[in-house]
């Protein structure tokens, strides 16, 4: 029987850059330059909680890849941002970091390669109640990752077995001018001005498959946001949408910060995008963006493009966590 063969999709490591330490000199090459500015009013505890996190990362990275050697598998790693090719030639990959990490190896996946995640620093409610009066210190939600650390090596056997499968998740599909973006979104997209203060000008109507089309909606706001089923507990449920099952192929959208409620009919500034159903957007500015799950992918469009949105798009197979397993099934 062939060996399994696993990609270990790391996030960096350099979650937050080197910052000089309060005795820093100056530099042996520039006698008289002055020691860089040191912040005022920053707490020292909390910055060395900040600087504590890359050595979780690095620590679970570590645990990750000694339980991988423990195993009868053909493994190797690559950091998230050393990656521009489609995965193929794997049967697992597994995502290191948190949420942002899953979504970004799940860009050059298609639905026949699962995907695994391990939420690197899970949030510590003991540290949240310690720092509460002077700092949030919650981390990555890993609302997508199946593992921590703690868990890790039982979550991988069960996945290896096929005892704990993967579930199909939605994504969603863009065409522009009738071309299909490359880059499928797991979680959301934006549409919007690259600069976020200025307010973006488009139209959109609701289309089905047998061609009966919504009313046409015009629109002066900071941009239209549109989620999967996973995506709804993020930004979506942030600017005030609702959850929803997380199985479900539907698409949410909102409207962002419309300037005028009478610009629109306020029943359609939020709703749903069924499954036999897709998105017209004009775009009627000199320039704009659509982001795909975030900030770092992003496609740029100008005036009188059109956008055909979707979830007419190929699955992800994720190894989701128990709580969103229970409400699967």
């Amino acid at each position: 029987m062939a060996r399994r063969r696993v990609l270990l999709f790391l996030k960096p490591f350099d979650v937050y850059p080197p910052r000089p330490y309060a005795g820093a000199s100056a530099s042996a090459s520039s006698p008289t330059s002055s020691p860089p500015p040191q912040p005022r009013d920053a707490n020292p505890k909390i910055l060395n909680y900040l600087d504590d996190r890359c050595r979780v990362h690095k620590d679970t990275i570590n645990l990750c890849k000694s339980v991988l050697q423990r195993k009868s598998l053909d493994w190797t790693s690559v950091q998230r941002n050393h990656l521009s090719q489609p995965i193929r030639d794997v049967d697992l990959v597994i995502a290191v970091g948190g949420d942002g990490t899953l979504l970004r190896a799940s860009h050059f996946l298609d639905g026949s390669v699962p995907i695994l995640g391990v939420n690197s620093d899970p949030t510590c409610p003991k540290e949240v109640d310690e720092f509460t009066d002077e700092f949030d210190a919650r981390r990555s939600t890993g609302y997508l990752c199946a593992a921590t650390a703690g868990n890790f090596e039982q979550i991988l056997d069960a996945t290896l077995d096929g005892s704990r499968r993967p579930l199909e998740l939605s994504r969603i599909s863009v065409k522009l001018n009738g071309i299909q973006l490359p880059t499928y979104a797991l979680n959301d997209i934006l549409v919007s001005h690259p600069c976020p203060a200025s307010v973006s000008r488009f139209s959109f109507r609701k289309r089905s498959s047998t061609g009966e089309s919504s009313h046409l909606i015009n629109c002066r706001s900071s941009g239209l946001r549109v989620s999967t089923a996973a995506g709804s507990t993020a930004a979506m449920l942030s600017a005030g949408g609702f959850m929803m099952p997380i199985s479900s192929h539907e698409l949410q959208y909102m409207i962002r910060e419309p300037i005028s409620s009478t610009d629109a009919d306020k029943p359609l500034l939020h709703g749903l995008v069924k499954q036999e159903q897709h998105m017209l957007v004009v775009w009627y500015n000199q320039e704009g963006a659509v982001y795909i799950d975030g900030s770092h992918v992003l496609y740029s469009i100008q005036h009188g493009d059109t956008l055909e949105i979707s979830s007419d798009a190929p699955t992800l197979n994720v190894v989701l966590p128990d709580n969103l397993l229970k409400k699967a099934s």
